[in-house]
């Protein structure tokens, strides 16, 4: 078996041979992207579910197989407007005498792409849209706490790609280290902020540029003027989505005490509606394995020991400490303060503090004080309001009177600031992160540098030329 660096040394070999790649090339790779998921769809299903312990056949086909088509449909349908040579405007009088500048966007070679186990197929698949879109080749490392869609990609990528083009590697933390020190073209990360810190060392030697798309406390906002019927069960929903295992989840509320008893009260009839039972509904996931499970039930202990209060919403009264499943419900947490791991760690799970705020200048020094997140969520008619929201805060990206919806719009870059990540992808963004805009400058036929006064011996003509620069 080829190790990685014999890999990535055949990718770039054969990039190198390829060059330039043909608009063609592109756009056969991201069908044959496109059909390696649909073609084994069901197959990815079974997978999901298996390494899970239990997953939601259609959220399945919603959240990692029709979300991971749609982006490489998107990227066909646009790569030749991407790829176009850019002109640019050439310094006076140059442009006047005929010189001429404009951008390349050219590949940049092979890509490694890291991905997580939350969402394993679509957050292999997006990345890869740009990164084929772009011409490039690419090396991807799947997570090991989702070992069946690993073996599956492995299995099946033959059947579509040669290896030199698309490969795909598993294993555990020292795999995964030995791929981020790879000597990559780029580096692309989906993760938890404390392994982004290693990814983005081990790159550093190998000058890689990177590319992380973290996590940490997305925030939602509940304004004065918000219908809370609706914005209650649009959180809902977001928080129990893959049982809360997602890097946007809306990990904890912000609300006026006047609407607190509200607020709960319609999180609780929203999840109910949703999931009347939980321990059989085929709709709800389970969470991802013991140690994560535990690590959930640790930040409700350490809420509960410090003074908060926590509320299960459980409508058929079932017995989930008899069962092994792993299905958590809805826990909703009052009384919150700082010094809570609830309040100091990414959730990912369906966990959700809710805390108070004088006023919205009082909200918006909550979300201040504590790193910037990858979303923010605002909910509220009250456009001054919305306003100061947006202006005041820095977040990756924002939904307005919903959570999560920002990721699923192709024409907005995805991504982070600060501990919630670096660098953004999706569409036309996800093209250019995974080019190199290559500068071209045509000069014409005078002595410019004579004229520029470059040209020595340094005298009047020189300084004249100061002058001008000088003046603007």
């Amino acid at each position: 078996m080829a190790t990685m660096q014999e890999i990535l040394t055949k990718q770039r070999v054969a990039f190198m041979e390829e060059l330039p790649v043909s608009m063609a090339v592109r756009k056969d790779r991201l069908k044959r992207a496109a059909a390696m998921v649909s073609d084994n769809a069901a197959k990815f299903c079974d997978a999901l579910s298996e390494d899970f312990g239990h997953r939601s056949r259609e959220q399945s086909m919603l959240t990692d197989i029709a979300s991971s088509i749609a982006p490489i449909n998107h990227a066909l349908k646009s790569v030749e407007k991407w790829a176009r040579p850019e002109k640019r405007p050439v310094l006076f009088p140059l442009g006047l005498l005929g010189a001429k500048a404009w951008i390349e966007y050219q590949p940049k070679g092979v890509v490694g792409v890291i991905a997580p186990w939350n969402f394993p197929v679509n957050l292999v698949m997006s990345p890869l849209a740009g990164v084929l879109a772009a011409g490039n080749r690419a090396m991807v490392k799947t997570s090991e706490y989702t070992p069946r869609v690993a073996e599956l990609f492995e299995e099946i990528v033959g059947d579509y790609f040669a290896a030199d083009e698309l490969a795909f590697v598993s294993g555990g933390p020292e795999v995964g280290k030995a791929f981020a020190e790879l000597p990559f073209d780029h580096l692309i990360f989906t993760g938890a902020t404390a392994v982004g810190k290693h990814i983005l060392h081990a790159a550093a030697d190998n000058l890689t540029p990177v590319t992380l798309e973290l996590g940490g406390k997305s925030p939602v906002i509940i304004g004065k003027s918000a219908d809370l019927a609706k914005a209650t069960e649009r959180v809902a929903l977001g928080k129990m989505l893959n049982a809360g295992q997602i890097c946007l989840a809306p990990d904890y509320m912000l609300v006026e005490a006047a609407q607190e008893a509200e607020v709960i009260s319609g999180l609780k009839a929203a999840a109910s509606a949703m999931y009347p039972t939980l321990l059989a509904n085929p709709d709800y996931t389970s969470v991802i394995n013991d140690r994560h499970f535990a690590r959930l039930n640790g930040l409700l202990d350490d809420a509960r020991a410090k003074g908060a209060k926590v509320e299960t919403v459980n409508p058929a009264n079932e017995d989930f400490g008899a069962s092994n499943a792993r299905k958590m419900p809805l826990h909703i947490v009052t009384d919150v303060t700082d010094d809570m791991a609830v309040m100091q760690e990414e959730i990912f799970g369906p966990i959700l503090p809710v805390r108070r705020y004088d006023g919205i200048g009082d909200a918006i020094a909550q979300v201040n004080r504590r790193d910037r997140p990858l979303g923010l969520y605002y909910f509220g008619s009250d456009e001054a309001e919305r306003r100061q929201v947006l202006d005041r805060t820095i977040a990756g990206g924002v939904t307005l009177d919903d959570v999560i919806f920002h990721i699923s719009m192709e024409d907005l870059p995805f991504g982070g600031v600060g501990p919630s990540g670096m660098g953004a992808y999706h569409g036309l963004d996800g093209f250019r992160t995974f080019s190199h805009a290559k500068s071209v400058y045509k000069q014409v036929k005078l002595d410019v540098a004579k004229i520029a006064g470059l040209k020595p011996p340094y005298g009047k003509a020189t300084m004249k030329a100061v002058a001008r620069q000088m003046k603007g």
